[in-house]
């Protein structure tokens, strides 16, 4: 029976159990997995990590969650194809935390992804102060409570009436048709209506009438005779005396007064002999200035919402910027002063008197016109941007506002848009919010400026917030659960990011360790998490604090799987899944699952061999010493760089390191980089760095990232490489295809000609299932193989052009042995390790490792790399040691070919095999951006300063393998941060 062949239900429960998978390279993987615990899954690039962790358990888990919604939610829904795999039992709702940054929406912050600007909006509505945006007053209602407080604290014995003040409704006009100009004058007062007011006054029990100074009764009508009903007169609703009795007469009378007057109330103090004199105090429970009668909005959360019109600033709907004149581009160059012409639209000729006029009013204010612009003061800068009306200077805003009105000439408008750009929101300072929103505060703070703070800044904020009574009662489980994300936030290294930074500008390891931020405050339980190297952009000090993080998902009840090629993290994993032995088709096989221990022991296992120290990677015998060729930056202050001269050498592997956050993206991608682009494009460089020489040795700078190589199934390594150029031009030289008048255009299946017209090159053709995953068939007319049948017939030494796409780069060494032109350009893909790819593998299922020597392998084919400047950032991101052995054979043949490389890098065997260090620090965010230490990887471990030198020295002193404490982690606390993971991620570390 088909019920004998499950799973006993026990390990189910105590475990995810697989059996069969196929998926990619996967040859028939059985293994369990248990529960509640941390598994890392381990093994060299391309060997199936990701497909095992993400395409099968996770894609499982997600599928079956989506298969229990119905058919028309599941619609709307990401469609899941059913892994290739005989069973999986035991699988737990799936929660996947990958390093891709796809955020790319410009309203999403880490606030709002961290759902901690949701709470910030609740404690803001709740406890918030609202303060006059004119006068700096605190708007508030006349609560009747404080209003008999402050009575009461007044002179004992002063008497006074409480009043309200009398309206009549006015009669209606005798006639519709009147014109409306007569309607706009006051109605006069009816007598019917005035004796019906009076006797309706009377009614509710009021029997005295107060108009300038003088008590008129009901009981003697004669005394109504004297009011004049045309001016302003008051119900009497009770006279009192400051005494402590009087409290809950007066409380009684105000709230009486609110009723019957729409929410006001007088207060009427008589003179008396004690020489106090006439005084008239006026409440009301509207939501106002006191002081100037504006009236404001009851704060609300959705007054706090930048993706609400209700709350986002009307200038710039809620994005913080407008299209408007841009200050880069008005200022240049801010080491100028303004004689020298800082302000630069004021250089023509043609508006030259203005200059001088702006010089003259400088001098007159007392602004210095010999200093650089950045030198000035803040308040110094507004007036010449925004103008002196006092003084009669329009300022450059008043310049652009003026050449506005004349944009019907078409000069105009082309110098207008010489200067516009991108520039922040000049009516919410960039803050995103409208005004009335900014004047909410709590403890001196708006919610803006709140959010300005980094996490370890706000941390210490809300840990120190001092409330009242009430505001506690309200706020104490808002507080705690900002407190506990800011916390985990801090916990995985991410104290330096400010609240308001944009989610886009991330890299790939901080927008996953946000996820993970996310989900520790969640405190899901019971579920499974399957992250994707979350140790990347992570200094070795701070990988304690992510294996915490790690253990505490655990221990709430979780499963937690992690793709890892860190050795603290596998250390401390409870169970470990070594795939290999090899990559691609080499790969795919479970070579080892169990503990750390017993991993160690396990000579198959190539990760065990390494973390042994039965395999290492050598410390270089011979290091490239700089020579006469550097780069020089000098003066370099964008983000949180503090002025950085730097000297780079030249033909040699320089590394820049230090902990996440300290600067090392902003030096490298940010300044050096867009520096250099901007030399070679004839623009100033001024906005990235005050000079910089020794460019003109540099002929060209390249980025080698991971991202793929291309993303449909036609890209493939042999296209990359233009192997497949050559390949084709074989088979175009053959007797059958010149006979048959076959170019080389006919042996692609990216053009149409010898392709199958089908499935236009494909191989398979996608059909579309609505709420079902889309089915992916192999095409009917040419069976998978692209071409036409009239092509394929065509052979070169008994294949076909689709029998040599299937070839590994090995086996088509060998086969065109006798073509350099082809062995020239696949060579250099076996040398770095390359070897078992096949020829015609869709670029979309290379790993990201293989992606990136892929692309070093293009670069390699090069004859001559002499004055091209590689830059990569963090290249070992999902690195085996083994890979890593490889990427660094591959650096030294670009170097010997002359090429010059600089990395960003935080992997020890990358950093003791470089041939130069620039080590920044000391912290990271505005702790950060100095250049601790520089030299050889000898000389900055012995920087007692430096926390790189610090685990340099402990490896180096092993002969290159790192000793690791017996709890697995590497020692040390501290502020952390990440870094911009991929050439894309070019924003700031801040």
């Amino acid at each position: 029976m088909a019920t004998n062949e499950l799973i006993p239900a026990n390990i189910a429960q105590d475990t995810i159990s697989i059996r069969g998978a196929r998926v990619h390279n996967l040859k028939n993987v059985s293994v369990e997995i248990p529960h509640n615990a941390i598994t890392v899954v381990t093994g060299v690039s391309g060997s199936g990590k990701y497909s095992l962790a993400f395409d099968t358990v996770y894609a499982e888990g997600q599928r079956r969650y989506v298969e229990s919604l119905s058919a028309y939610a599941r619609q709307f829904l990401e469609r899941m194809e059913k892994p290739d795999v005989d069973e999986i039992s035991g699988i737990a709702p799936a929660v996947a935390i990958r390093q891709k940054n796809s955020t790319r929406n410009p309203r999403s912050t880490v606030a709002t992804a961290t759902e901690i600007y949701d709470y910030l909006r609740l404690l803001f509505a709740r406890c918030g102060q609202t303060f006059c945006i004119h006068c700096g007053a605190q708007v508030r209602r006349d609560n009747p409570d404080e209003i008999a407080a402050k009575v009461l604290s007044l002179a004992p014995g002063r008497r006074f009436y409480v009043l309200y003040e009398l309206r009549i409704a006015a009669a209606p006009p005798a006639s519709q048709s009147a014109p409306r100009r007569t309607a706009k004058k006051k109605a006069p007062l009816s007598q019917e209506a005035l004796r019906n007011a009076l006797v309706d006054i009377q009614k509710r029990g009021f029997n005295r009438l107060y108009q300038a100074g003088r008590l008129h009764e009901f009981s003697s009508p004669e005394s109504l005779l004297d009011v004049d009903f045309s001016k302003p007169a008051c119900v009497v609703v009770d006279r009192l005396s400051v005494t402590p009795d009087s409290r809950s007469r007066l409380i009684d009378s105000i709230e009486i007064c609110y009723r019957e007057a729409g929410g006001e109330a007088i207060l009427e103090f008589v003179p008396d002999a004690a020489g106090h004199p006439a005084e008239r105090l006026v409440f009301n429970d509207r939501f106002e200035c006191k002081n100037d009668g504006t009236l404001y909005q009851e704060p609300e959360p959705r007054l706090f919402s930048f993706n609400n019109p209700y709350g986002a600033c009307p200038r710039c709907q809620g994005f913080g910027n407008t299209i408007d004149f841009d200050l880069n581009l008005v200022v240049p160059d801010p080491s100028k002063s303004l004689d020298e012409g800082a302000v630069e639209p004021w250089n023509k000729p043609r508006y030259r008197a203005l200059f001088q006029d702006m010089k003259k009013w400088a001098r007159s204010q007392g602004i210095p016109t010999n200093v650089p612009w950045r030198h000035l003061t803040a308040e110094q800068r507004r007036l010449v941007l925004e103008g002196d009306d006092e003084n009669d200077f329009d300022g450059v805003k008043g310049f652009f506002n003026w050449l506005e009105r004349k944009k019907y000439k078409l000069h105009v408008r082309v110098f207008l848009s010489r200067y516009r750009g991108y520039a922040t929101c000049p009516e919410c300072g960039g803050t995103r919010l409208r005004a009335e929103a900014r004047a909410i505060r709590i403890a001196g703070k708006s919610i803006t400026e709140i959010c300005k703070f980094t996490v370890k800044e706000a941390r210490a904020f809300f840990s120190t917030l001092q409330l009242t009574d009430t505001q506690s009662k309200v706020a104490d489980k808002i507080l705690q659960e900002v407190r506990s994300r800011l916390q985990f936030l801090d916990e995985v290294g991410l104290d330096y990011l400010s609240l308001d930074r944009l989610t886009s500008t991330l890299s790939g390891g901080e927008s996953q360790r946000i996820q993970l931020a996310t989900s520790l405050g969640s405190h899901l339980v019971g579920a499974l998490y399957v992250l994707d190297e979350p140790s990347i952009g992570l200094h070795p000090r701070d990988t304690q604090r992510l294996i915490d993080i790690l253990k505490s998902l655990r221990d709430l009840g979780n499963t937690v799987l992690v793709v890892e090629h860190d050795p603290d993290t596998i250390q401390s994993a409870d169970c470990i899944l070594d795939l290999g032995p090899g990559a691609g088709e080499l790969g795919g096989k479970l070579l080892f699952a169990g503990p750390y221990e017993a991993m160690l022991a396990e000579q198959k296992s190539l990760t065990g061999r390494y973390l042994s120290g039965e395999l290492r990677i050598p410390i270089p015998n011979n290091r490239h010493k700089p020579s006469s060729k550097f780069l020089r930056i000098y003066g370099a202050t964008l983000h949180n760089l503090q002025n950085v001269d730097l000297m780079i050498p030249l033909e040699t592997l320089t590394v820049v390191t230090g902990v996440s956050g300290s600067g090392k993206s902003t030096l490298v991608h940010d300044v050096l980089y867009r520096a250099l682009a901007a030399k070679r494009a004839g623009g100033s460089i001024k906005e990235f760095c005050d000079r910089l020489e020794g460019d003109a040795q540099i002929t060209e700078v390249v980025i080698v990232d991971q991202s793929p190589i291309g993303r449909t199934p036609r890209s493939n390594p042999a296209t990359y490489l233009k192997a497949f150029d050559a390949i084709r031009e074989v088979f175009s030289a053959t007797p059958d295809a010149k006979r048959r008048g076959y170019s080389a255009g006919h042996f692609s299946f990216n053009v149409p000609g010898g392709r199958c017209e089908t499935c236009q090159g494909d191989g398979t053709v996608t059909v579309e299932m609505q709420f079902l995953a889309d089915v992916e068939l192999v095409c009917e007319e040419c069976r998978g193989t692209r071409f036409k049948s009239g092509v394929l017939e065509v052979r070169f030494h008994n294949k076909n052009i689709h029998e040599v796409l299937q070839l590994t780069v090995r086996e088509a060494l060998a086969f065109f042995t006798n073509v350099p032109k082809v062995v020239s350009k696949l060579r250099v893909l076996n040398e770095i390790g390359l070897g078992y790819l096949r020829l015609g593998q869709s670029a979309t299922t290379l790993s990201g490792g293989e992606a990136q020597r892929l692309k070093l392998a293009a670069h390699l084919t090069r004859t001559q790399n002499q004055g091209i400047l590689y830059i990569l950032d963090e290249p070992t991101t999902g690195l085996h040691f083994d890979d890593i052995a490889k990427l660094l054979a591959a650096f030294r043949k670009l170097l010997d070919s002359g090429a010059s490389l600089l990395v960003i890098e935080h992997n020890l065997d990358v950093i003791k095999s470089a041939d130069w260090l620039i080590d920044m620090g000391p912290e990271g965010g505005d702790m950060g951006g100095k250049v601790i230490a520089t030299g050889t990887p000898e000389q900055v471990a012995r920087n007692q300063q430096s926390h790189t030198g610090r685990f340099l020295a402990r490896l180096l002193h092993a002969n290159g393998q790192a000793k690791r404490p017996s709890n697995g982690a590497s020692n040390g606390s501290g502020a952390s941060a990440t870094v911009a993971n991929g050439a894309k991620a070019s924003s700031a570390e801040t």
